[in-house]
């Protein structure tokens, strides 16, 4: 890992090339984030440093966390999260900016995906249902068919894909195209669509 940062999904856009090719964009507010604390393998038993974003008001802040802050002189901020296999000659109260990055650039894109709660297997798994109503089925077009094996081993497997909660989960996209860089407002412009709900955090890590 040579360069990583946080960051907040702000939409979707278009580019244009020179050539007039169209490009979607997701616009991603990127940095800077302060490096919070420098963990090492003589204290912690690993190496990482945990980078902070997005500014938290003192008053939603616990004793516990402020202290932790005010340690790095650092103002409180709504996120923390630790990078490992990043230089270690980071120190505390340095800060990671977008600058890491550059145009044409491959980055992994992480960040919690949408939620849609609990869903059938035709929209969660891409079932395509039983199709047309035969045998005396009535309001079976969308239902997931058998599930049985028989009498034997009269059990249902684990990992069967079935109904059940869709979303939510914590969601990788590698090989994601850095298309524009705009430092004045913090801004990364990335190739297709990412994780997340607008607003969400992100985590973004050259590759």
């Amino acid at each position: 890992m040579t360069a990583a940062i946080l960051g907040k999904k702000v939409g979707m856009t278009s580019l244009f090339t020179d050539e007039g090719v169209h490009i979607p964009c997701t616009v991603v507010e990127a940095g800077p984030c302060p490096v919070v604390q420098v963990k090492t393998m003589d204290v912690d038993g690993y190496t990482a440093i945990q980078v902070g974003f997005g500014d938290k008001r003192p008053k939603k802040v616990n004793k516990p966390e402020m202290g932790h802050f005010k340690k790095g002189g650092i103002k409180p901020t709504e996120f923390l999260k630790e990078f490992r296999g990043l230089k270690n000659d980071f120190q505390v109260g340095e800060e990671l900016t977008i600058e890491q990055f550059k145009k044409g650039d491959k980055v992994k894109v992480t960040g919690t995906s949408k939620g849609h709660g609990f869903q059938g297997v035709v929209k969660r798994h891409h079932f395509g249902g039983v199709g047309l109503i035969t045998h005396g089925q009535s309001d079976r077009q969308r239902h997931p068919g058998s599930i049985g094996s028989s009498s034997y081993p009269s059990r249902v497997f684990k990992g069967l894909r079935m109904a059940g909660r869709m979303g939510g989960t914590t969601t990788s996209i590698r090989n994601l195209e850095i298309v524009e860089i705009i430092p004045e407002h913090n801004v990364i412009l990335i190739k297709g669509s990412v994780p997340g709900a607008i607003n969400s955090l992100l985590e973004i890590v050259k590759q």
